[in-house]
Parts: C-alpha cells; sequence; structure tokens
C-alpha cells in the first residue's frame, strides 16, 4: 500500500510537469539553445574576440633597433617621423587608433614602452603589441649576433602534435585532447545546469504546496517521507526524459550539420597502413578537413560509456542535492526565506563546477582531480569532466559507490528536517532550529 501512495506521488509529480508547454518548448529549443552558445563560443574563439582592426602609429625613439614590427590581420603598425608630442596633440585627427611609443632603450632591459590613445586598450591588444615587441627585439638581438634573415626564419616552426593513447593491448589509437576537453566541458555545464535546474524545482513545489495548504490534506494519507520520495523521484524523471529526448534531437541536428558540411566524397573510406603493416579503413574527411578530424577522434571515444556515466550521476547527483533542497523547501513559507539555507547548499556544487572546468580539465589525473570526483558534493560534476579523459573502473566504480551512500544519507538527514517542516507556519527558520527539528523523535 505504501508503495502504491509513493508510485501515485511520482505520477502526479511527472505529468504535471511534462504536460507543461514550457517543458515541451525547452525540450525541443534546448538542443538548438546550446548547439548556438557551444558554436558561439568555438567561432569567437577560433576568429577571435573582435575582428576589429587597430591602427597603431609607431614613434621609435630608439636608435638600437633596426627591426620593424610586422603587421598582422588586426593590428596594422606605421611608422612615423614626427616626435611624440606632435602626435599627442594630433592623435584625434591623424586617423590612428592608437600610438606606440618606442624610447631608448639597452636591449637587455627594455622599458618605458607606452600605448597611447584616446580609449583604452583592451588586455588583447596590449597583449598582442606586447607579444609583437618581444619578437622584434628578439629578431634584433639575433641580427646582432651574426645571423642572416634566412637564418631567423628558418628559426621559426610550426609544431603540430598528434595525440595518441596506448590501450590495454598495448596499440595506439587516436585521440585528441580538443575533442576530450569539449566534451569535458558540454558534460560539466549539462550536469551542473541539470542538478541546479531540477533541485530548484523540488523545492519551489515544495513550498507551492505548503503555502497553498495542500500538504496537510496529503499528510493525512501518506507519511512524510513517501511524499518527499515521490516528489524527489517524479521531478528526476522528468529531468531523465527531457535528457533522453535532448540527445536524440542532438544525434539528429548533429547527424545533418555532417550531412550539409561534409560531402559524400569526403566520407568515403580510404585505407591507411599503420607502423606494424597493419591496415585500418578511415574516413577521409578525418585526415584533410576539421569536422573529419574531430569524427575521427571522437571514434575512438566510448560515447555509450560517457553517456551511462552521465546518465548515472546525473540521477545520482540530483538525488543527493534534491533531498537538501527538498528540505529547505519545508522549512520555509517562501522562497524569499531560501536565500540564507540555499548558499550553504549551491557552495560545493559551485566549487565543483569552477574547479572541474579549470583544474580538472588540465591534470585530470592529479590528486585534486580525484578528490573531486569522490566528495559527493563535487563528483557529479568533476566526474563527468574527467571521464572523456580516460578514468580507471576501479576509482569510476568507488566514486558511483561513495556518491550512492552519500544520497541515503542525505535523504535520511532531509528527511528528518521535512516531516516536522512542512506542518511549520509563520515562524522564522534558521540553521539552530531545523537542527532541533532533527533531533525529534518520532
Amino acid at each position: 500500500m505504501a508503495t502504491n501512495k509513493t508510485l501515485l506521488i511520482i505520477e502526479r509529480e511527472y505529468m504535471s510537469r511534462v504536460k507543461k508547454k514550457s517543458f515541451i518548448v525547452m525540450t525541443l529549443l534546448g538542443p538548438v539553445i546550446i548547439a548556438l552558445f557551444y558554436g558561439l563560443i568555438i567561432y569567437f574563439s577560433i576568429q577571435g574576440v573582435t575582428d576589429t582592426s587597430n591602427k597603431i602609429a609607431v614613434v621609435n625613439d630608439n636608435k638600437t633597433i633596426t627591426e620593424r614590427l610586422k603587421s598582422t590581420k588586426n593590428t596594422q603598425y606605421e611608422y612615423v617621423s614626427k616626435p611624440i608630442e606632435d602626435m599627442k596633440k594630433s592623435v584625434k585627427t591623424s586617423g590612428y587608433d592608437y600610438i606606440l611609443y618606442i624610447p631608448e632603450f639597452p636591449l637587455d632591459k627594455p622599458e618605458g614602452i607606452q600605448l597611447l590613445g584616446e580609449k583604452q586598450a583592451g588586455l588583447s591588444l596590449s597583449g598582442k603589441v606586447s607579444d609583437h615587441i618581444e619578437e622584434m627585439i628578439r629578431n634584433q638581438k639575433l641580427k646582432e649576433s651574426g645571423l642572416k634573415q634566412t637564418d631567423l626564419d628558418n628559426l621559426k616552426s610550426s609544431v603540430d602534435i598528434s595525440t595518441k593513447k596506448i590501450n590495454e593491448t598495448g596499440a595506439d589509437e587516436d585521440s585528441s585532447a580538443g575533442a576530450s576537453t569539449i566534451i569535458a566541458y558540454v558534460a560539466g555545464i549539462l550536469m551542473f545546469m541539470f542538478i541546479m535546474l531540477y533541485g530548484i524545482q523540488v523545492m519551489r513545489g515544495v513550498i507551492e504546496e505548503k503555502t497553498s495548504r495542500i500538504i496537510e490534506v496529503m499528510i493525512s494519507s501518506v507519511k512524510p517521507f513517501q511524499l518527499m520520495l515521490g516528489k524527489i523521484v517524479g521531478i528526476a524523471l522528468v529531468g531523465l526524459t527531457q535528457f533522453v529526448l535532448w540527445i536524440v534531437l542532438t544525434f539528429a541536428i548533429s547527424t545533418a550539420v555532417v550531412k550539409i558540411f561534409v560531402s559524400d566524397k569526403d566520407m568515403k573510406q580510404t585505407t591507411m597502413v599503420q607502423n606494424d603493416g597493419s591496415s585500418v579503413s578511415t574516413p577521409a574527411a578525418a585526415q584533410d578537413n576539421p569536422i573529419g578530424d574531430i569524427q575521427k577522434s571522437m571514434a575512438n571515444l566510448n560515447v555509450g560509456k560517457i553517456v551511462v556515466v552521465f546518465l548515472f550521476f546525473f540521477i545520482g547527483g540530483y538525488l543527493f542535492y534534491s533531498a537538501l533542497y527538498a528540505a529547505i523547501g519545508s522549512a520555509v513559507d517562501n522562497e524569499t526565506e531560501t536565500q540564507q539555507f540555499m548558499m550553504p547548499v549551491m557552495m560545493p556544487l559551485f566549487l565543483g563546477y569552477a574547479l572541474s572546468l579549470s583544474v580538472v580539465t588540465n591534470d585530470p589525473y592529479g590528486s585534486i582531480a580525484f578528490w573531486l570526483s569522490m566528495i559527493p558534493f563535487t563528483s557529479p560534476i568533476a566526474m563527468m569532466v574527467r571521464l572523456p579523459y580516460g578514468v580507471p573502473d576501479w576509482q569510476l566504480a568507488l566514486s558511483m559507490f561513495i556518491l550512492v551512500a552519500g544520497f541515503i544519507g542525505t535523504v535520511w538527514v532531509a528527511s528528518k528536517i521535512y516531516r516536522v517542516g512542512i506542518l511549520m507556519y509563520g515562524k522564522k527558520t534558521n540553521f539552530k532550529e531545523m537542527v532541533k527539528w532533527f533531533t525529534y523523535k518520532n
């Protein structure tokens, strides 16, 4: 009987949400919005944050430097013979965006260089100009050492590193740090977004039922624990449904994009002979265009495992945090009062998100990354960020076990607060009061 009541609550929570127009709209638009979001990030990363071309007048008072700054796509240098003071006075009518002043200084101690303009130069432009000057001084030093310009040009090399992983059989397979990083970022952000979104839904649902006094009627026929568990599981199924639909829609969209941008000719199989004499067929697109290269590296990632693990950690992380959100919702009368309680709950999630996308992606096998992926408060995000780089099975299993144990402990603590809080009205609640609720006997 108790099980049937819990199932009825789960069904009510699930059906009341999936029938909403907002759920249907976000389910359909979600993959498109995410694709546009990451598309813009990738575009600006490749093209640069700005396409603005800066015209810079160079006033070189350094007689030692005979080398000249070389213009680039967005930074054009033009040497002028006017004194710096005259250039400052005519900066508004000169037609230049900035004035670069290079004073007299020894090559081993460059100082006093100024970038002047009507508007403050951005950090990106300042960094570029600094790099260009460093290169110019370095070339000047090398030239003074007796090297010819052709020798200087030969010193520059463009290195393209092909990253490979050695599998359990000892054979190497293609991998891509870029593809792994992209998947890690996407997985981490999605995990953070889903846990926050659906955890807060649990809290709002509890507050709504409490303030409308519906909770009093429901408590008369079901136990508080059944009510809390039914609400948590019902909303979890809503999130799971949306995520599965997003996977299907994302796969369909990505397939369509590949069909549009990669021709059938490029996707024909070509045979490549490896060092050991064996042959392997790979798409031609993987050899001569970026999309093919991404497909090639993605082919060696266990995408099925990543999806399954994501589902586990999404459900585990959601259950872990939603129990805390349910306890918060039961302790207050409106959303305004939740602020003092939400910060301690949200901080570990924010910490895991921030550290995972910085520390973990830079050193996915380090001790910090390991412990972040073990602690239940941070493991849902940290483990998903680490997974594309390769995680030992024992670490994955241990993290899953600790998360399940953490969820059970959290539900036990939250249920003790929930059973008292849902019937408390008109009283300001604080942490001290919640500790008292936890110690109450049944």
